[in-house]
This record gives C-alpha cells, sequence and structure tokens, in this order.
C-alpha cells in the first residue's frame, strides 16, 4: 500500500474513529485498515492512535496529521482534477467561512442560491467569530470583516460595513441624546468585548482617532445580546450597522454621533490560490463577489 492510501484511511479513519467503520466503508478488512496505520506511525515515529478495548482515539499528533492529510489529499484531487478536465463542472464539497451574524444575514442566503444553481455542489459552512485557518481547517472560501494581515490568500474587496452607536428612542427620551464622543461617560453603555477592560469604544474627529472609556456596567461577547439589551432600553452601545438595520427600520432603535464614527471595515472575499483552478471554488467566489457587492453597497449611504 502506498503512502496516498496509507493517507487516505488515516484521513477517513479520524473522522469515522473507527477501524471497522473505515474498513466497511473503503471496501478493505480490518486488519489491513491497521497495518496501514502502524505502517504510518512506523515511517513517522510517532504514536498517531490510542486504542483500548472500547473505543480509540487520535493523539495530539495524529490530529495534527489528520488536518495535513486532508489538505494534502484535497490538493491533490484539485491537480488532478485541473489536469483532466474535470474542474469544467462546479461539484463536490466546498468548505466556506465567514463571522457567525455576518454569515447567518449575508452568506448563508447566497449559499442556499448557489447550491440551487449547483446541484452537484455540497457545501460545509464553518460559520464562528474567529479567524479560521484556512489550510489547517481545508477552508476553500472566506469572507472575512477587518484589516487583513499580510499572508498568501488571495482577497478581493467587496464593500464594508460601518459600525455605529445606537438606542432606543425611549432611553433617549429619558436620559438625553448625547452630542460628543466624550458624553457617553454619563450615559449607560453596553459594550460587546467583555475582555477588554475598560471598554473602549472607537470614534473619528477632524480626521484623527479618538477613544473613549465608556465605563461600561454590562459588557457581552455577544453583538445579539447587546442588541438585545438595547433594544430593551438599558443604554447605548456600538454594533456594526448590518445587525440592526431592521431594528432601525422598524424605529425600535435609533443612532447618534454619526459625523464621528469610525472608518467602515472592509470585507473581503478570500481564498488560496492554489484553489482558483477548482471550478467550485472559480464559480462561487465569483458568485459570492458578486452577490456581496450588491448586498453591501448600501453601506455607505446607511443611515
Amino acid at each position: 500500500m502506498d503512502r496516498i492510501q496509507e493517507m487516505t484511511l488515516f484521513a477517513a479513519l479520524a473522522e469515522q474513529t473507527s477501524f471497522a467503520g473505515v474498513a466497511r466503508h473503503v471496501g478493505l478488512s480490518t486488519a489491513t485498515v491497521t497495518r496501514a496505520v502502524a505502517s504510518l506511525e512506523s515511517r513517522l515515529g510517532v504514536l498517531l492512535v490510542v486504542r483500548n478495548t472500547r473505543n480509540m482515539r487520535l493523539t495530539e499528533a495524529g490530529q495534527r496529521f489528520a488536518i495535513d492529510c486532508r489538505r494534502l489529499l484535497a490538493d491533490l484531487n484539485e491537480a488532478e482534477n485541473a489536469a483532466g478536465g474535470l474542474h469544467a463542472v462546479p461539484g463536490g464539497l466546498l468548505t466556506v467561512t465567514a463571522p457567525q451574524m455576518f454569515g447567518a444575514l449575508h452568506v448563508t442566503p447566497l449559499m442556499t442560491r448557489f447550491l440551487s444553481r449547483h446541484p452537484t455542489v455540497e457545501i460545509r459552512a464553518i460559520l464562528v467569530d474567529r479567524v479560521v485557518s484556512m489550510l489547517d481547517e481545508g477552508v476553500d472560501v472566506a469572507v472575512r470583516i477587518g484589516t487583513l494581515p499580510d499572508s498568501s490568500l488571495t482577497a478581493i474587496p467587496v464593500g464594508s460595513v460601518r459600525r455605529m452607536v445606537c438606542a432606543s428612542p425611549a432611553y433617549l427620551a429619558e436620559h438625553g441624546t448625547p452630542q460628543h464622543p466624550d458624553d457617553l461617560r454619563q450615559h449607560a453603555t453596553i459594550s460587546t468585548s467583555a475582555a477588554e477592560r475598560p471598554p473602549q469604544w472607537q470614534f473619528r474627529i477632524d480626521g484623527h482617532d479618538y477613544s473613549v472609556d465608556v465605563g461600561s456596567r454590562l459588557s457581552l461577547t455577544s453583538f445579539q445580546a447587546a442588541i438585545r439589551a438595547t433594544v430593551q432600553d438599558w443604554g447605548l452601545t456600538q454594533v456594526p450597522h448590518y445587525q440592526i438595520r431592521e431594528h432601525l427600520q422598524d424605529g425600535k432603535l435609533a443612532c447618534v454621533l454619526q459625523a464621528f464614527e469610525i472608518a467602515p471595515e472592509p470585507v473581503h472575499v478570500v481564498y488560496l490560490e492554489g484553489r482558483r483552478g477548482s471550478s467550485k471554488v472559480r464559480s462561487f467566489v465569483d458568485f459570492c463577489v458578486e452577490a456581496l457587492r450588491e448586498d453591501l453597497r448600501f453601506e455607505a449611504g446607511a443611515a
């Protein structure tokens, strides 16, 4: 058995966590799968799997190697498809990542439209509020908000999102409307970074960055939770505009201090250059860029 076959079996074992299950899936004996893993361990000089009579688990080295196996096998598959002309029609598994709420509001609708157009494509979406390693987690396409670090990734700008201060009309009627960022120190505020103490809100005054220690009594790690508390008349919060758009439209929230807003945060569609040769990646990137540019074009003039 060659290395590619051994790596394929090990990647399957990492998914199924069962030697017998992998054997059934690929039509080999359990002993053959066991020997393949033993051969890998011998060649690498590390223990990849811990087994007992009841179950098995990957060691830390095994978990890292499984990630590498999946990435290498995916790259090999892409290379074969491109060389053989099989990349002409989009198909297969596409892994996408985006921030949780932005993904729910903007990316999920375009993913379902894309799936309707391409019946042989499957999508696995990782919607989390952290930067996902595209290499380690086998991600094909990412949608990212904010300034991007220098990397080997290819990034296409699709728009920007604004961060705005808002409150409920009832709160403003009772406590008054702040006219300057410094006025926030006299108000109840809800911050969205519980790890940042004291909470600092960012503004732009006369072309310069300006920070205000708002002294929030309530700090949350969830934008949704902060918005919920704001709708309930508890105070002011600073969140991305797209997350409060409906509340602004139905009058549950109102924006303040718009003359002091920080610069909008850029949104990019990001992919690994080597994956561009795949039809599924190329088609999704093109579709995603067009759809998000249309979705986000209003942000620059949002009120």
